[in-house]
């Protein structure tokens, strides 16, 4: 008996620290934690340095973020999934953001669908496929600084118009 009581309480204990989930979006009381602050804006040549290439991958982006780069109004917005957040926002043929390493990168516009930032390309590309809440699928493909091969993501996007 004694022996069932210190297993379960040291399991009710091990499983107490499990809902620590801190992405982007996870539901918070809002006294507990600060309104979110914007990542730092940086070209992809300060912002990737000195990171393998192994570990950039796209990031959601906060509210915060998206508020810092100048909202979404009059611009695309690829997300990887229909409902999450924004990872690429851009205008067509213009300029664009991508959150990679912590830091939101500017992308100039270097032909269509194509987006760089020094050595960093960001490509873009719709699919004749939709999602079940009806936005248009998209291919991202980010090729960082450095990479022998290229990062492919689907998911999916929208346009202000």
């Amino acid at each position: 008996m004694k022996t069932t009581f210190i297993l379960t309480t040291g399991l009710a204990v091990a499983l107490a620290g499990c809902n620590q989930n801190t992405a982007i979006g996870n539901d918070r009381e809002a006294q507990l934690d600060p309104p979110a602050k914007a990542s730092p804006i940086e070209p992809a040549s300060s912002a990737l340095q000195n990171i393998s290439t192994a570990l950039v991958k796209p990031e959601t982006m906060s509210d915060a973020d998206v508020s810092a780069i100048g909202g979404k109004e009059g611009r695309c917005v690829f997300r990887l999934t229909e409902v999450g957040y924004p990872t690429f926002v851009y205008e067509p043929g213009s300029q664009g953001f991508i959150k990679l390493n912590g830091k939101l990168i500017p992308v100039s516009a270097a032909g269509t669908d194509r987006y760089t930032s020094g050595d960093l390309l960001v490509t873009t590309r719709l699919l004749d496929d939709e999602g079940n809440a009806g936005l248009q699928a998209q291919e991202l493909i980010v090729v960082p600084p450095g990479a022998g091969d290229e990062l492919g993501y689907r998911g999916y996007s929208i346009c202000d118009q």
